[in-house]
Parts: structure tokens; sequence; C-alpha cells
């Protein structure tokens, strides 16, 4: 817009110019004109007195010159006058008024007698003066032009400042800043183009969030269960995909069963409104309790089976779980019939590292089975010796290992590449672990759902960034490589935290464009008005945003837009064996879509096999993580 501005300046100086140019010259010629006439008046003067000189001499008049001579000079204000025969005075005249410098005249008077005139009369100009009325006029005059042409100039300006409005528009348009071109209204010239430009806008605006909902609408239909809402059957395998590799499971934690006996009998006798009525109900007091539990997954299996899986959680935990469930399960206001006391029926089996997920889908309907042998509505969880001795330590004694490992700084920093189409390394994603006392390292998923329970996360990801800006970037040979970071929830939302990253990024901008700060989507989703601030603020002091974990939800994809993110992550339950599912490639295909036309990459995590690979660089995804490319290194 620089560009623009000056021309403009260009243009409104140049017509001030022009102007003050005009005016000038026509003051100029004025006073040109004035002096030239004053002295043709004053000569024409002359040739009055000389006519009647020749006269007086011509006719012989016996009247002498002074009898009536000076009268006439001094009507014309002559300062001497002479004249002379044979170069001999014969009259001479001397005015009384002050002696000044004039303007002479010498004219012949008689050829035959030799006669010559000189006069003398005061400067033309100088014998007028200008009256106090015609000062003024001559005042209000040039304060009036003074007056319209800077009054035009404004006019002007104004005109091309609408054009400019229209400029800046534009230019944001072609950024792709449509919200700031929308916001930027202002008031271009001509109007008709300006509103035509913010219809377009607007146009565009609500397109945009039609296709993002058509995306959640494609995302629904693949992963949703149509009458409930929650995940389907497909939802659920993708899900524990995710939560599993080839060792088997990566985390502990507990699934569970929950059936409702002879539900279609029971629909075919009462109909379907009283059934879906019960339904709804129990499928929203079950999330009200779920919205406490991290990364939960709730789905429908089948017409009368739902299944509940529960990562990072205990034995303890999952007992008083399964408690609340039936609970809220047995609070339901069921039709009268004679099964009522024999209806809710919940298997759990509990599973830990290296478990397969086929034998924990065995085990959890072995649970249901034995559940249902009861009697009565009741849970049941099979082999509750399969505990993760370590998640079993008590609070106390985990607050007590992690403010131990915060001082002594035990925590180690591992980065695993995120590889782009060209094989080239675009950053590194940072993770970390605890060394304990006896050298064994304590993974991430362990540790960090106590440091949260505890309160800790804050202190942990801020190790964490410190590490990374100190050691990982202070080396004076590498000036490009980049580093992402993982924030919580628990660490956005601390007031402490948040001064302290925005001084350390004012501290170390220079580091800060090699920075990439990862959210997870779920608390992007469900906590955006709370984020959008510190997020912008972390966009403004240079670093860049990631948002994670895409696809885990179903939810709408507008928020990308709205918090300005610059990279967005497939979850693996997405990418996982995305060469054989059509659905998955269905819905990257669609997300990628909706971000046409912005600068947001998309990455794939957990990319495993060489196929899930290719299908991810047919479909358009940037860039990719995971074992195929390298296991996470250990750096500090």
């Amino acid at each position: 817009m620089k560009l623009t501005q000056i021309l403009t300046r260009k243009l409104t100086s140049f017509w001030l110019m022009s102007l003050a140019a005009v005016a000038f010259i026509f003051l100029l010629i004025a006073l040109v004109s004035f002096t030239q006439l004053t002295y043709k008046f004053q000569l024409q003067k002359v040739t009055e007195l000389e006519t009647m000189l020749i006269h007086h001499y011509e006719h012989e008049n016996n009247q002498s010159l002074s009898s009536w001579l000076p009268s006439i000079l001094k009507a014309y204000n002559a300062l001497n006058l002479q004249i002379t025969a044979k170069d001999e005075i014969i009259y001479s005249y001397q005015s009384d008024m002050p002696r000044t410098e004039g303007m002479s005249y010498q004219r012949p008077l008689l050829k035959s007698e030799d006669l010559n005139l000189k006069v003398t009369l005061p400067q033309p100009f100088t014998m007028y003066s200008l009256s106090w009325y015609e000062l003024l006029i001559l005042v209000i005059g040039l304060t009036s032009i003074i007056f319209f042409v800077r009054q035009g100039q404004r006019w002007l300006s104004n005109e091309l400042q609408g054009i400019e409005d229209l400029a800046v528009r534009s230019k944001l348009i072609l950024e792709n800043e449509y919200e700031k071109a929308l916001a930027e209204k202002g008031d271009g010239r001509p109007r008709l183009i300006n509103r035509a430009l913010t219809h377009m806008l607007l146009e565009l605006d609500d397109a945009e969030k039609q296709r993002a909902r058509f995306d959640q609408f494609i995302r629904s239909n693949t992963f949703l269960d149509p009458e409930t809402g929650i995940g389907n059957r497909l939802f659920l395998k993708n899900r524990l995909d995710a939560l599993s590799n080839d060792r088997g499971m990566m985390a502990p934690g507990v699934l569970f069963l929950l059936e409702m006996e002879d539900m279609d009998l029971l629909q075919q006798e009462l109909g379907d409104d009283s059934i879906d009525e019960m339904l709804n109900q129990t499928i929203s007091d079950i999330n009200q309790i779920l919205d406490s539990q991290a990364n939960s997954i709730f789905s429908r299996r089948s017409f009368n089976q739902f299944a509940i899986v529960v990562p990072q959680i205990s034995l303890k935990d999952v007992e008083k779980l399964a408690a609340k469930l039936l609970k809220v399960c047995l609070s339901q206001t069921l039709p009268v019939t004679d099964n009522n006391e024999d209806f809710f029926h919940i298997g759990a089996a509990y599973f830990k590292v290296g478990d397969t997920k086929e034998q924990l889908l065995d085990e959890s309907e072995r649970a249901l089975r034995a559940a249902q042998f009861q009697g009565s509505s009741g849970w049941f969880m099979y082999d509750k010796g399969a505990v993760d001795e370590e998640l079993a330590k008590g609070s106390v004694r985990w607050r007590s290992f992690l403010e131990y490992a915060l001082v002594n700084k035990r925590l180690v920093v591992f980065s695993q590449p995120v590889v782009d189409s060209d094989m080239e390394t675009q950053h590194f994603e940072i993770s970390s672990r605890i060394r304990d006392n006896k050298n064994n390292l304590i993974r991430a998923t362990l540790y960090i759902p106590m440091a949260i329970k505890c309160g800790l996360t804050p202190q942990f990801e801020r190790q964490v960034i410190e590490m990374v800006l100190f050691d990982l970037l202070s080396d004076p040979k590498d000036k490009t490589t980049k580093y992402s970071i993982n924030l919580s929830l628990d660490t956005l939302l601390s007031r402490a935290f948040i001064r302290w990253l925005k001084t350390s990024l004012l501290e170390y901008r220079h580091l800060t464009p090699r920075l990439i700060f990862e959210i997870n989507e779920d608390i992007v989703v469900h906590h955006q008005s709370q984020l959008k601030d510190k997020l912008d603020m972390i966009k403004k002091m240079g670093a860049s945003l990631c948002v994670d974990r895409v696809g885990q939800q179903v939810v709408s994809t507008q928020y990308i837009k709205e918090c300005h993110f610059d990279f967005i992550k497939l979850h693996r339950s997405i990418v996982t064996q995305i060469h054989l599912r059509q659905e998955n490639q269905l819905f990257v295909r669609s997300l990628i879509g909706g971000l046409y036309r912005t600068d947001v990459q998309v990455f794939a995590e957990g990319v495993e096999s060489f196929e899930e690979w290719q299908t991810l660089k047919i479909l358009g995804v940037s860039a990719g993580q995971g074992s195929l490319f390298s296991d996470p290194v250990e750096e500090v």
C-alpha cells in the first residue's frame, strides 16, 4: 500500500502546486499590467503637457507660462520642468515636494525654434497607495483563495483515500486475509466497488462455513452413530488402533462393554419414542461422567451394546468409574417390564502396556458374559491382577517423585523428525521422559497424567522449553532447525506460565521463529474462547502454531482458521492403514479441500508403513512422522 499512498501524495501535491503556480502567474501578470498601465498613464500626461506647450508657442500667446503652467504641473505632481532654446533655459520650474527619484522625459517642442522640454515626474506606481478598505478586500480575497484551495486539496485527498481503502482490501484478499479484508470496510470509493467486495467476502465467509459444516457432515456420517451421535464401530476400531502398535497397547487403561438386555424386543413392545428417550438420557449422563476422563472413547458397537475406553487410569479408579456408570444406568426410568432388574450389564477388562487389541476385546466380552450370568444388573471385571504396578503408586508418592525430578532436572528430552515428501526434515517434535534413581526412563504416557493430577504440568513443560532454548537452539552452527513442543490445557491456562513464556519469547526473539507449539484439537475446540488471546500472543511473538490429534473427535474444522494455526497434524487413528480405509481417505480429502487457499500445512503422525506414507502423499499431506522414518532419539 506504500506505492498507492506515494502516488496519492504526489497527485495531491501536483494539484496543489498547479493551483499555486496559476495563482502566482495570475498575480504576476496583474502586477506587470498595473505597472505598465501606470507608466502609460504618466506618459499620456507628458504628451498632454507637450501638446499644451506647443499650442502656447504656435499661437504666440502673450500670456506668460508662469500664469498657468505651475498649477498644471502641481496637478501632475511634477518634480521639475525646464524649457530650453538653443541650450538656454527660458523657463524653469521646481516643485516644493521633498526631492525623490523620478522619471525624466525629454521632448522637442518646436524644431524651427529649437525648443526642448524636459520634465521630471515621480515614479508612476508610487503615486498610488491602497486604502484600508482596499487592503481589507485584498486580504479577504487572498484568504478566500487559500481556503478554497485547501478545501479542494482535502476533497481530492478524501476521494483518493477511498481508492487507497479499496487497494488495502484488495491486497488483503490477495494475501488470503479474508477476515481482515471484511473488517476493513472503510470508506472505499467508488462505493459500488466497495459494497461489491463486502458482498463477495460475506458470501465467501458463508461458503467456508458451509464447507466446514459439510466436512463435519462427512466425518459424522463416517465415524458417528446417526441415532445417538456418539462414535460408531469404525470409530472405536480406529481409536483402538491409535492406542496400540505392533507390540500391543501403548498405555494402560480399561475397556467397558455396556449392554442393554433385550432392547430390540422392548422396542417392538413399547415403540421407538420411549426407547429413544431412555437411550439418549443414558448416553447424556454417561458423557457427563466421561468429561472428567481425558481422551476417553464412547462408541456404539451394535444396537444394544456400547463400548467405553478410558486410557491412563489406575485399577482403583476403574472400580470407582464402573460403580458410577452402573449407578447412572440404574437411575434411568425404564418402562415396566418383567426384566427391569436384569437390564444393564457392564463388562470391564483392564489392560496394560503390551496387551493386544484382540485380547482386550475378548476379555471384555468374557467379563460382559460373566456380568450377565450374575442374574441382575451389575458389572464384572476380568482379571483384576493385570495391574500396571507403576500406575498403582499412591498420589503422594507420585507428587514426591515428580517434585524430586523437577528440582534435580531428571527430565530427558527426545526428538522425532517430521519428514516432508522429499525426505527432508521439516522439524523435530520434542517429547520427554523422566529418569528415576535406578536409571530407568519413565514414559510420558505414565507420568504426564499423574503430573496433571498433581498440578505440575506447567513446571514440566516450562523445563522442556528451557531445554530446547538453551541446549538445542543454542548451537551456533545450526540456524534453521525447528522444534515443536506440546502444551497442555493446564499450562495454557496458567497465568504464571504465560507471563514467563511471553518474557522468554521476547528475550530470545531471534530463536522464536524456530519454535512450534502444538495443542490438542480437543483442547482447542472446547476452550477456544479461553485460549484465543494466548494463541494470538504466541503468533505475534513469531512462533508457529500446530494443532495435533486432528480427527480424534468429530468436530468442525472452522477453528483452524479462526485461531490462525500454521500446521495441523492428523491423529494416528486416521493414519493407521489408511491405504485400506476409504472412509479415512475421504476424511483427509475433505479436510485438505477445506483448507484450500490457505497456508495451513497438513502433517500425519503415526506413519508406520510405506503404503501409508504413499497414500498420504497422494492425498496431499505435506509431511509425516512415525517409526517409518525414525523412532524418538534422546537429545538431552
